[in-house]
């Protein structure tokens, strides 16, 4: 993910630091569902600059700070096209598996134990599509009209959290009911 993150950036905004791949990543909240750590763009960096797949265009110095800026290459476009396709090609469909094993065993908690537990989990998801909806928000006006595959991106991760609001509340409902 994060390789295919990082040459995409490059290649359709040009060349950059790592800080400023992070800073774009941050700013759109692609690093919510991307989980790309700041570590791994630097790391990605060092290892596709090693392969060829970029090149350190310029090292600018401002003051004691050096900036390192750089350039996908022709290896680098081949490289992102093909993890590309495979991304495509691949079923992105993730189950909550941590939800579905604690709700096989979940007659090992008394009831108000997995209800706590269900109500911190239905608060956090809340604040992600909250942050999600807030960085489409910021999106837009950074960019104006958002692109098509930009808008499919929010509104499945909104749909995402919208099911699995759903879900809990249906357990916590079955719950309520026993």
């Amino acid at each position: 993910m994060t390789r295919m993150m990082v040459l995409g950036l490059l290649l359709t905004h040009g060349p950059m630091s790592g800080y400023e791949i992070q800073q774009m990543m941050q700013s759109a909240k692609t690093d919510m569902w991307a989980y790309v750590k700041p570590a791994s763009i630097y790391h990605a960096l060092k290892k596709l600059r090693f392969e060829g797949k970029v090149v350190l265009e310029t090292v600018e110095q401002t003051g004691l700070r050096t900036k390192s800026i750089f350039k996908i290459t022709t290896d680098g476009e081949n490289e992102l096209r093909k993890l590309l396709i495979d991304s495509f090609s691949k079923s992105s469909l993730v189950f909550p598996t941590t939800l579905y094993t604690a709700l096989t065993f979940m007659d090992n908690l008394s009831n108000e134990e997995v209800l706590e537990a269900l109500e911190k989990q239905e608060t956090e998801i809340i604040g992600i599509y909250e942050s999600m909806k807030n960085g489409y928000r910021e999106k837009e006006r950074y960019i104006g009209e958002m692109p098509g595959n930009i808008e499919a991106i929010f509104q499945n991760i909104y749909a995402q959290c919208e099911l699995q609001l759903k879900c809990i509340t249906e357990i916590k409902n079955m719950i309520k009911e026993s």
